[in-house]
């Protein structure tokens, strides 16, 4: 058969760096994980072509070529997801389609062939046996979570990896904390599952073996969720893996705050080659993260701990919410002062949502305070609830709280005090210098358009130029990283300008 892999397009928001990806020539962040794991998943007698629309056009001869068309993707993506489904049945096409949006609300997905949902390593072998038997069924819904053991290599050879920023990895699913807002415990459960060291080491190697060199991304939830596992098998591994072939790769994930209080580990994942991790710090008002049961934030100094995890090397990015029924009208002053005085450059702040699913989604409906589907961008200005504060105060209040974050003034002196504490992790000698000294073209064309762009043209220009100039003169070694954090400014400024 030919199969025709569609991941839909993603609308530019915050993490999309849709604006900064520009200045690197490279059309999307991350390439689709979950359809290049179910390519691998597929009979491999069958032809599989892959368009991610991100990066190229959904064309009619990839229609008129495929026989079937499989469909993953996010709520985000629910308005190009609508148009896929359209384009598919003017062709007569048959539509699989799984993946969040999917598994959340099936319901809405009437004209949509066969729905395999939930884990593809346990929902897909069954569809896919009756479908070659021509008995397949309309709904395949799991009745037990995957062991990802099973879960196999991606198919990288069907992407082409000039076209994104960086690679993408999965080594567990679940989160053992419930914070009252989050479907991640709805979709993947409490009890993390992780895949082996061997794992690991086989997609870090086929990554490798790709030609990929630069930027891997742990898609984990929480990266941490199975800490003892962590410890004494994978980053072991992997720091063996990264050493042995001179760390090709500078690894990021997600992970919960409390991070911060495992010596030991943190220690690890540096020396391991991570440098970047987001938190999920949420709010600093106790009272919000009581509400929500964020109690692993809770009852703790949030600033101290990211602080601490800036300390061992690992840039810090955060992720911030407003809107909870215990937000008092100080949260706003409140939240930005927490964000500038922790140094936290990349700092995602958006309203409250509902996820359907979720506890929250409950209370809220029971209380009669649910008005529609959320969006899945929170940084919208939109919420899919009544608000306990004043709708208006609520809308004025993170539209300033925005517009302090990300003006030039106020983000590029949050830049500068960021870099005058960072201390680079520590590497071996050999490693230092190489990456003290590795410019590739690529990086030279950003900062080229970074002058031409920010410091020549750009409303931003003399605080680009003031703070270069003062990377240069006291941390030259962290210049590259001014650049890119100049970059970043850019497209922040240009989101909240939307």
């Amino acid at each position: 058969m030919n199969i025709l892999l569609v991941y839909p397009l993603h609308p530019t928001t915050f993490w999309s760096f849709k604006h900064a990806l520009r200045f690197v020539s490279k059309k999307a962040s991350y390439p689709p994980l979950g359809l290049l794991t179910v390519a691998s998943m597929l009979p491999a007698e069958w032809n599989v072509r892959l368009v991610d629309m991100n990066v190229q056009h959904l064309r009619d001869d990839d229609l008129q070529w495929a026989e079937c068309v499989f469909i993953s993707a996010m709520s985000i993506q629910t308005t190009s997801v609508r148009e896929i489904i359209l384009r598919c049945k003017e062709f007569k096409k048959t539509i699989v389609a799984g993946g969040p949006l999917f598994t959340s609300d099936p319901e809405s997905f009437n004209d949509v062939d066969y729905l395999v949902l939930d884990e593809a390593e346990v929902t897909l072998p069954l569809f896919l046996n009756d479908f070659q038997q021509n008995k397949a069924r309309r709904i395949y819904r799991a009745d037990h979570w995957a062991e990802i053991g099973s879960s196999p290599v991606p198919r990288w050879d069907l992407i082409t990896k000039k076209q994104y920023a960086s690679m993408n990895l999965q080594y567990s699913r679940g989160c053992p904390y419930d914070c009252e807002f989050c479907n991640i415990t709805v979709l993947y459960g409490r009890k993390p599952r992780t895949k082996s060291s061997a794992q690991v080491i086989a997609e870090l190697e086929s990554l490798y073996k790709f030609g990929w060199r630069g930027s891997v991304f742990f898609v984990d939830d929480n990266f941490i969720g199975n800490k003892v596992r962590l410890k004494k098998e994978i980053l072991p591994a992997i720091i063996h893996w990264m050493e042995e072939h001179k760390h090709p790769f500078k690894l990021s994930t997600e992970a919960s705050v409390n991070l911060a209080d495992d010596d030991e580990l943190l220690s690890m994942m540096v020396r391991a080659g991570f440098d970047a991790v987001f938190v999920g710090i949420e709010t600093p008002n106790e009272e919000s993260l009581r509400e929500c049961e964020k109690n692993h934030n809770r009852n703790r100094d949030l600033a101290a701990s990211v602080k601490k995890l800036q300390a061992s090397g690992l840039i810090v990015q955060g992720g911030f919410i407003l809107g909870f029924d215990s937000d008092p009208e100080s949260i706003f002053t409140r939240m930005v002062e927490f964000i500038q005085e922790t140094r936290i450059v990349t700092a995602m702040v958006g309203l409250l949502n509902a996820p359907l699913g979720t506890r929250l989604y409950s209370r809220l409906k029971e209380e009669g305070r649910i008005l529609r589907s959320m969006t899945g961008d929170n940084t919208d200005f939109s919420m899919n609830f009544i608000p306990a504060m004043a709708e208006k105060v609520l809308a004025d209040g993170y539209q300033k709280v925005l517009k302090r974050l990300y003006t030039p003034k106020h983000y590029y002196r949050r830049v500068k005090n960021f870099l005058k504490e960072y201390q680079p992790p520590f590497y071996p000698r050999e490693l230092s210098m190489k990456r003290k000294f590795s410019v590739t073209l690529t990086d030279i064309s950003a900062f080229m358009r970074s002058v031409w762009r920010l410091g020549l043209i750009g409303k931003e220009r003399f605080h680009y130029w003031r703070l270069l100039t003062w990377t240069l003169v006291h941390r030259p070694r962290l210049f590259p990283m001014a650049v890119t954090f100049s970059i970043y400014g850019f497209h922040f400024r240009k989101i909240i300008e939307m």
